[in-house]
């Protein structure tokens, strides 16, 4: 790990200090090296099988890198250096656990002497910019949708909420963009399988969106397309064969729909929703995800709400038969920030599921001690009816349902997390 470790930084200092520009006459603006550092210590009162109490450390870096290859050619790179102990470590090493707020996913681990580290490639990509057209193609984000909490139409990285730290992965894809209009965009994209040993075509992602803007309203319309995924290449991962209702088996393929609204009127209104069509099974209303809300700012600009319901669709793209992670029908996101001066605020959100009456309340102070450098404390809490002594366990409760890799109930969560952390951007 250490050498690894080493060899990476030693490499990034060397580009940054002495970059070989092809055109003498480029100055080193034509270089940039930008990026954010967190460092956060948590707290956690756990429920069920988890420890009652328990401490973790995390450092984490996010370096972004752009260089300008030419007039029209710009080259984009970034990576996330992470290094984590303790409860942090522990719940990085269990997938599946839907009390994660923090997931590395399944990028390696190395062991250091106090400490388990690990290296992602981020972004690896390049951009070509056009009077009519732009080009992107390697290791990008491609994000669809207006939709500020839910994300429906984002189908390629489905969000969660309670994640607000997460950057969003990228997929190996192109894209091109045409702009007949100056408010038109016309966006035709292809995106690799989400199993990265695929070979044989399946699960390839190929689509096409139209976005049309005016004055105070924005309008995108999105055609996706899956080719039919293999059952070798599924079972290659040494993983449970998939739930009988999952869309993984569709000898067909996929076809998604989605439509996204959004309009700057006395509030700010978004509509976002995507229709997963499987032609062999045909299951109605429960292939829609459907993400509707509004924000507002108050008192010239220093309050701030955001109310967002979503209605998932069991089979939907926020559900876990299609890649998401919510489990019920209906769901409402509510959110409301204070800033009392340049320096400092308070956001105060919650979750709720009406279905199970669960929700998840949760808090964020920031302050801004200098420019590029702010402390913060955040915290949440889950509830339930059973943590209220009234009815069962809720998905937003401390023990929601889930299961491990090997398909065993799992009976860990957590009812209390603090984390205090700094953040330095530079």
């Amino acid at each position: 790990m250490n050498h690894r470790f080493y060899f990476f930084m030693l490499m990034i200092l060397a580009i940054c200090r002495n970059i070989p520009f092809a055109d003498a006459q480029q100055s080193l603006t034509d270089f940039v090296l930008s990026g954010v550092l967190d460092s956060t210590v948590n707290y956690t009162a756990g429920a069920g099988d988890s420890p009652a109490h328990s401490w973790g450390i995390e450092e984490y870096a996010n370096l972004r890198l752009r260089a300008r290859t030419g007039e029209r050619t710009v080259f984009y790179a970034a990576f996330n250096l992470i290094a984590l102990s303790g409860n942090y470590l522990e719940n990085a090493i269990k997938p599946g656990n839907p009390n994660l707020v923090n997931n590395i996913g399944t990028t390696p681990l190395y062991y250091g002497q106090n400490y388990a580290g690990a290296m992602e490639l981020e972004r690896l990509y390049f951009r070509i910019n056009g009077d009519l057209f732009d080009a992107e193609a390697g290791l990008l984000r491609m994000n669809f949708g207006y939709g500020q909490v839910w994300g429906s139409s984002d189908f390629l990285n489905p969000r969660n909420p309670l994640s607000h730290n997460a950057r969003p992965r990228g997929v190996l894809g192109t894209n091109f963009s045409f702009y007949p209009l100056d408010s038109l965009k016309i966006l035709a994209f292809v995106a690799g399988p989400g199993e990265p040993l695929s070979s044989d075509g399946g699960g390839f992602i190929s689509g096409l969106s139209l976005d049309q803007h005016w004055d105070r309203a924005s309008l995108q319309f999105l055609y996706a397309y899956e080719t039919p995924k293999s059952n070798e290449t599924l079972q290659s991962f040494n993983t449970p064969p998939p739930p009988a209702d999952t869309f993984t088996d569709s000898p067909w393929g996929l076809h998604r729909f989605g439509l996204s609204l959004k309009a700057d009127l006395e509030l700010g209104f978004t509509v976002d929703a995507l229709y997963t069509l499987n032609p062999d099974k045909l299951d109605g209303i429960e292939g829609l995800s459907l993400g509707t809300g509004f924000d507002y700012n108050f008192i010239g600009g220093d309050l701030y709400i955001l109310f967002e319901y979503l209605f998932n669709g069991l089979l939907s793209v926020t559900s876990p038969a299609d890649g998401g992670i919510w489990m019920n029908h209906h769901y409402l996101s509510g959110s409301a920030a204070y800033r009392f001066n340049d320096h400092s605020s308070i956001t105060l959100s919650t979750i709720f599921c009406f279905n199970d009456l669960s929700f998840t309340p949760f808090a964020r102070l920031e302050y801004e001690v200098f420019q590029g450098f702010t402390l913060n404390l955040s915290a949440f809490v889950r509830l339930d009816q059973y943590t209220l002594r009234r009815g069962k366990k809720g998905e937003l409760g401390p023990i929601p349902p889930g299961f491990d890799g090997q398909g065993n109930p799992v009976n860990e969560g957590s009812r209390v997390s603090i984390n205090a952390g700094a953040r330095l951007r530079f």
